[in-house]
């Protein structure tokens, strides 16, 4: 990050404005807002800025910026959109060590001003370094519009009862249980516009704090690597979780959208190097569950496409415990789709055959015939490391040397890697490219309808380069 999001108190604190126009105006109505003692200084005073003045709302000196104009001050805005004014500006906060922002100048800025949603006292800010300041307000504009402007008052009345909630409740985990509920069923009231009776709705949610909990196993298919891909209901459960039992094969950036508190347990496996097995990984689904905690099972692709995810609900189902099934993008569709591969072509293939091929190690037993009839097309998971015998196989089932193939390394993430050749040479075209694990093969005409076709940029990877210079904040 270029800049450390944060939030500072300037209440009844010394802010100097040079400038007087337009821009500084409204500059200085945030300060305004922010309760600030603000200075401002400009040869050429806008009739706004002089209402503020006969107002009595701030202290105008209707001349030049002189380096002593600083002194005692918490920071200091220039805008006068002269550069050689912006630069003295800025030394001499330099030198004095206080803050500046130069309107429209990151350059020269210590600090910059976000595009901000007021839901007083909750404010989200939001900034993209100064680099698109337009696309800011557009976000501000969109987040504007998912908060009711009730929020304010929400938050307010929460204030009060943080006292009980604190006297009441005992346990850290007791609190966090409350507010999660007292949240969530304001939400839905204030949104639906529904009035909620205040003390007995705080007693309930009360009693639910302190009541034991049941826990709950969510087993959630993460997609093929780009967090973007993401469904919905993967997030919320990413966002209530208490705890998350994540696979290797999940995108980098996709437990950033987790609870920042919630307990991360590793249990990926990667060929050759399992750091829990099926049964220890079950023994830890049922055993947190069990404590009473929300509990995800984080899983590349999706659970129930080679993702064990039948066996884990068929365990957690014997023993009782609740469990939900949140299907993701499985990693066969999402890479194609990355890769510009169609899975089915009117003029190709009107099926699709998903199949693994690695089990315990060894290709896994397929009844090669029948999948060489079905002339589908072939997605072929885990298929890197029998990638020699399953050629063998197939073409001696009678697919042709020459049919078509793509190995897709990293899918969907920024590191994507796509290698075309013939079904013939799969095992050269892995090694002379250094294809490393995850990778997905596409066997099958199919793969000739992308080469033919023109590529275009990834539209969700294009979105993670935006996302990155992009700072949203939030306080209450």
């Amino acid at each position: 990050m270029r800049y450390l999001p944060m939030f500072r108190k300037i209440h009844r604190q010394r802010c100097l404005v040079v400038g007087a126009g337009d821009v500084a105006f409204r500059k200085v109505t945030m300060l305004l807002r922010a309760g600030a003692d603000v200075t401002m200084v400009a040869p050429r005073v806008s009739p706004a800025v002089r209402d503020l003045s006969d107002a009595g709302k701030i202290t105008l000196n209707q001349r030049r910026f002189v380096p002593t104009d600083i002194s005692d001050q918490a920071l200091i805005v220039s805008a006068t959109g002269i550069h050689a004014i912006d630069e003295l500006v800025t030394a001499e906060g330099k030198r004095a060590s206080i803050a500046v922002n130069v309107v429209d100048n990151p350059t020269l800025s210590d600090f910059i001003f976000p595009a901000i949603v007021d839901r007083d006292p909750m404010i989200v800010a939001v900034s993209t370094g100064g680099a698109a300041p337009v696309l800011a307000r557009e976000i501000r504009s969109a987040i504007e519009a998912l908060l009711p402007t009730s929020l304010g008052a929400l938050i307010r009345k929460a204030e009060k009862l943080r006292a009980t909630a604190k006297r009441r409740l005992g346990s850290v985990e007791e609190r966090r249980r409350f507010w999660t509920q007292y949240f969530q069923g304001w939400r839905t009231a204030t949104l639906t516009g529904d009035k909620l009776p205040r003390h007995q709705d705080s007693a309930i949610l009360f009693e639910n704090a302190k009541a034991k909990q049941i826990g709950h196993v969510a087993l959630v298919g993460a997609g093929p690597g780009d967090a973007d891909l993401l469904t919905l209901r993967a997030l919320q459960h990413l966002q209530d979780a208490d705890v998350i039992i994540h696979d290797r094969l999940i995108g980098p950036d996709v437990l950033d959208y987790a609870r920042r508190d919630a307990e991360r347990i590793d249990v990926g496996k990667a060929p050759g190097k399992h750091s829990h097995n099926q049964t220890e990984i079950n023994a830890l689904l049922a055993h947190h569950a069990s404590l009473g905690k929300q509990v995800v099972r984080l899983k590349g692709g999706d659970p129930f496409i080679f993702g064990r995810g039948g066996e884990e609900l068929e365990y957690l189902q014997a023993l009782n415990i609740s469990v939900e099934v949140v299907p993701g993008i499985t990693a066969s569709l999402g890479c194609a789709a990355s890769a510009g591969i169609p899975l089915t072509h009117r003029d190709a293939t009107q099926a699709v055959t998903l199949l693994t091929g690695t089990s315990a190690n060894e290709l896994a037993a397929q009844d090669w015939p029948a999948l060489v009839a079905n002339k589908a097309t072939l997605a072929v998971y885990m298929g890197l490391a029998t990638a020699d015998r399953l050629r063998e196989e197939l073409i001696s089932a009678g697919i042709h040397r020459d049919m078509p193939v793509a190995v897709i390394e990293n899918g969907t993430l920024a590191t994507e890697r796509v290698v075309t050749g013939q079904l013939g040479n799969l095992d050269a075209l892995i090694k002379d490219n250094a294809i490393r694990s995850p990778a997905m093969l596409i066997i099958g005409e199919v793969v000739e309808k992308a080469t033919s076709a023109k590529r275009v940029a990834n539209p969700t990877r294009n979105s993670n380069q935006l996302r990155e210079p992009l700072i949203l904040a939030a306080v209450s």
